[in-house]
């Protein structure tokens, strides 16, 4: 089953760290993380090929890193100097091969404040 789980997450402080991690299985192809923050709408935050090549949301380029283990189907999210904006859920998208569908995990809340 390639359902997605995240872990990582919680109460951080301005200026803070934290690191998320999501599992999948199948052959995973692209994975990805999104936020929702409260009545807002799902957004693209960053996401990493196979091959290693990244793409990140401007607002989080220089202050958040994606990457992945292959081998473990697994990608993270460091996610440096942490603003009150960056509070949400963040959610882990990972594409497969075999069903050719992107699945999502179920989220995990990041609150940023002091």
């Amino acid at each position: 089953q390639v359902q997605p789980v995240e872990s990582g997450g919680g109460l951080v402080q301005p200026g803070g760290s934290v690191r998320l991690s999501c599992a999948a299985s199948g052959t995973i192809g692209t994975m990805g993380w999104y936020r929702q923050a409260p009545e807002k709408q799902r957004e693209f935050v960053a996401s990493i090929q196979v091959d290693g090549s990244t793409y990140y949301e401007d607002a989080v380029r220089d202050r958040f890193t994606v990457s992945r283990d292959n081998a473990k189907n697994t990608v993270y999210l460091q996610m440096n100097r942490l603003k009150p904006d960056d509070t949400a859920i963040y959610y882990c998208s990972a594409y497969d091969y075999d069903t050719r569908n992107v699945y999502w995990g179920q989220g995990t809340q990041v609150t940023v404040s002091s």
